[in-house]
């Protein structure tokens, strides 16, 4: 969660063909400064997905230019790409993606011992102790919720200290009760820790708890939404023949 000059996100120009001539993106630029909370939404085909995996660098765009927290990833081969990824990326899955045979915090601290560093102790323990986990770490993942087991998730994307978290469909296997309090508790993330956020969301009432909302369309961004509200964004996916 670096705080330097640089955005957490800069995105310019940014285009992505398949083979076959499939335009995913289409000239998107984008900047999400540091402490955003910010959902992209769109019709299936949007763009969405591709935009996110090519901003996270696990994709490729044709052309132009992806800054995570001022750093350059085009140009990067293989190697430092997964290093940037590692040292300034975190993700939330829809799947939660927690090993059964290790416990909650080895879970959590696994990304960071497989890259050779030793957690932050006292950061490890306000992360747990604010999404309520401090008396779980020993129990293994079986033992959890399903909004347990996303909390877990959430906090190993965020003990590294990355610059953002990208969450895709994070609230997608939860019940109701369960994805309310994972959208609040990213928002309190955002809010109180200065966290950057980008949620990749086909939920209108999910990407209401952030604070900016992109609608997509034909790999375009056509709408921006400053505090948007579930009946808007809807209204939104209506109109582009979804929902």
């Amino acid at each position: 969660m670096t705080t330097g000059l640089s955005p957490a996100i800069a995105l310019a120009r940014l285009s992505k063909t398949y083979p076959g001539g499939v335009r995913a993106l289409d000239d998107v630029s984008l900047t999400v400064e540091h402490g955003t909370f910010l959902a992209v939404m769109g019709p299936s085909g949007s763009g969405k997905s591709t935009l996110m995996h090519c901003a996270a660098g696990l994709d490729t765009p044709t052309s132009g230019s992806v800054r995570i927290d001022g750093h350059e990833i085009g140009g990067l081969n293989e190697t430092r790409r997964t290093e940037l990824r590692r040292e300034r990326i975190g993700f939330v899955f829809q799947a939660y993606n927690l090993i059964p045979s290790l416990t909650v915090e080895d879970n959590i601290t696994l990304p960071l011992r497989l890259a050779g560093r030793v957690p932050d102790r006292e950061w490890l323990m306000t992360l747990v102790e604010r999404v309520g986990l401090a008396q779980r770490l020993t129990h293994r993942p079986t033992e959890l919720s399903g909004g347990q087991q996303q909390r877990a998730a959430i906090v190993r994307a965020l003990v590294a200290k990355p610059a953002v978290v990208f969450a895709d469909e994070p609230t997608g296997a939860l019940d109701l009760r369960s994805a309310h309090e994972v959208l609040n508790l990213l928002r309190d993330l955002v809010d109180e820790l200065r966290q950057t956020v980008v949620m990749v969301t086909h939920d209108p009432a999910a990407a209401a708890q952030a604070h900016r909302a992109l609608v997509m369309a034909d790999g375009r961004v056509v709408s921006t939404l400053d505090a948007p509200t579930a009946p808007v964004l809807a209204s939104h996916l209506v109109a582009l023949g979804e929902g």
